[in-house]
């Protein structure tokens, strides 16, 4: 993880840089007083990029090295199980449908329809959180 704790570090580092250049870019155009939108966005974007350069620094010390952090690592060295990787689902349908419904409710003031959507949400996230605790791929 060294290799991503690199990659974020230069990422912090870039915005560093842009975000003051950034502000006084944008003084010029905006009477002397910055777009403070613009620059309190990549202000957090950069903040936002050292946490994670932070967390995977602090990681990276910890954990054995992977085949792809070793220098002698084999691509053979990798092989083996990956992961858990969930079956098709339809829960994120629905959840994504009941957001849709939601938010449209909300953009034309229907209120009646973001309630109907926030009820059919509630039990399609609810399915969609339990999916592996019933059924045929019950833990």
């Amino acid at each position: 993880m060294k290799v991503e704790t690199w990659i974020f570090a230069i990422t912090t580092l870039f915005f560093v840089v842009v975000t003051p250049g950034y502000w006084i870019a944008t003084s010029h155009y905006f009477d002397g007083s910055g777009d403070w939108t613009g620059t309190v966005a990549l202000a957090m974007t950069m903040l936002l990029a050292l946490m994670i350069t932070l967390y995977l620094g602090f990681h990276a010390r910890r954990m054995d090295a992977r085949p792809e952090d070793r220098t002698d690592g084999e691509i053979a060295d990798g092989a083996g199980e990956l992961g858990f990787f969930p079956p098709y689902s339809w829960w994120p349908l629905w959840v994504a449908m009941c957001l849709a419904a939601g938010v449209f409710g909300i953009a034309m003031a229907a209120w009646w329809l973001f309630i109907i959507a926030a009820g059919l949400g509630f039990v399609a996230l609810s399915g969609f959180v339990f999916e592996y605790y019933r059924g045929e791929y019950a833990h």
